[in-house]
């Protein structure tokens, strides 16, 4: 009882009616503002959240689990032997070579620069989303071989607006030649040209594979961009319960240093790297709004010193040492620190449980984006870095109004 008498002493000065009812107004505003920076962290750093794992779920649509690429160049040769000894690898379901590489689309008279991909249809639709993507009114999926005397071709809801394309319209598709000298008098000459009949539309709902990307059989792609048995890439599907990590991890061993392998969060570390920046910065910012808002604490509990000097000389004459006296101030303002910290977490949960199943913060006008609201995302280990924060003030406070106090003993 003897060792908790400074904590019950602190607890009965907080909880005590003032005699100065600004005092007592001061206080509650320094809770208040406590609070409101705590709520503001955790929000921020759950919106981050929410933004990373948005991210990660598109990223299932068009990126596969494991990506494999040349480490230098363009290409590589002997795709389909490559993609063989890769099938074979512990945990690989399939591997597919695709051949990527930029052309240029025409149709009556409106021409756009175009990202064009080669597939084999059936196995890279084991590798994506893609037949979900395309709605049923907007076409279907491209298969291998000719359709109506032309290769088929899917195309991106970017293209699609950009040049008026529609299912079963006929594109006329321009690739630069990679052998071959240019002839100024006939630049036509420089282009291997083919038309494509449009099968479907798709949309991922991601800029990166919506913007410009037309989808064509491997075997045309090869063609136009004048290759053999090259492949740009190969996409990997791993077999149901294996983690893409390790699978990238063995594929990496198998194929040896002349590839890169990826999974699906290397393929985007850039984007995950500068959102994880981001949110840190931002919980550095509000850590020093945390911060002011202490200074708020400091003045609340030396106006209570001041209040409480009658009650600081009762207690030294009775024996109680400058030590404990100072140690009563500091425990209130633990007290009121963890006050503020606690009630902000328990406003920034309430208010992302809020967002989280109403959507009440859009982006925008909510139409025009992929995501019509602000997502969220509360992790355990967040609230925990929240309230590191909280109780280094809560002790920065403690020491400077102990001192106070101590100072003011007679």
């Amino acid at each position: 009882m003897k060792m908790n008498l400074p904590a019950l002493l602190a607890g009965r000065y907080l909880r005590s009616r003032k005699s100065h009812s600004a005092v007592g107004a001061i206080a509650a505003v320094s809770v208040a503002g406590m609070a409101v920076a705590t709520a503001a962290i955790v929000c921020v750093l759950s919106v981050f959240n929410g933004f990373h794992q948005s991210i990660g779920e598109r990223l299932d649509t068009l990126a596969p689990d494991v990506l494999v690429e040349p480490a230098q160049g363009k290409v590589f040769a002997d795709a389909e032997a490559v993609a063989s000894k890769a099938s074979r690898v512990k945990g690989v379901a399939v591997a597919t070579p695709t051949l990527a590489d930029n052309a240029l689309v025409l149709l009556q008279g409106r021409e756009m620069p175009v990202y064009l991909m080669g597939i084999n249809p059936a196995d890279y639709a084991r590798t994506t989303s893609i037949t979900e993507l395309i709605d049923p009114k907007e076409g279907k999926y491209l298969k291998a071989g000719l359709d109506r005397g032309l290769p088929e071709s899917v195309i991106s809801i970017g293209v699609a607006r950009q040049i008026g394309a529609l299912p079963e319209d006929n594109l006329l598709i321009f690739a630069p030649k990679r052998k071959g000298k240019v002839n100024m008098a006939n630049p036509l000459t420089s282009f291997i040209t083919d038309s494509l009949y449009v099968s479907g539309m798709f949309r991922a709902m991601q800029n990166d594979y919506d913007e410009n990307r037309i989808m064509v059989d491997l075997p045309t792609a090869r063609r136009l961009f004048q290759y053999d048995t090259e492949a740009s890439s190969l996409h990997v599907a791993v077999t149901p319960g294996a983690d893409p990590a390790d699978v990238a991890q063995r594929l990496a061993t198998e194929l040896g240093p002349k590839f890169t392998v990826k999974d699906r969060l290397r393929q985007q570390e850039m984007d995950f790297r500068m959102i994880e920046i981001e949110k840190w910065v931002s919980f550095l910012l509000l850590g020093l709004i945390l911060l002011i808002a202490s200074f708020n604490i400091i003045s609340t509990l030396s106006m209570l010193v001041l209040e409480k000097e009658d009650s600081l000389a009762t207690l030294s004459a009775m024996g109680m040492s400058r030590r404990r006296i100072g140690s009563v101030f500091a425990w209130e303002s633990f007290m009121v620190s963890a006050t503020g910290g606690l009630a902000g977490i328990a406003l920034g949960l309430v208010l992302c449980l809020l967002q989280q199943h109403f959507g009440l913060i859009k982006i925008g006008d909510g139409t025009s984006t992929i995501m019509s609201a602000y997502p969220v995302l509360v992790k355990p280990l967040d609230l925990l870095a929240t309230l590191v924060p909280v109780m280094l003030i809560g002790a920065l406070t403690a020491g400077i109004t102990a001192r106070f106090a101590k100072s003011r003993i007679a």
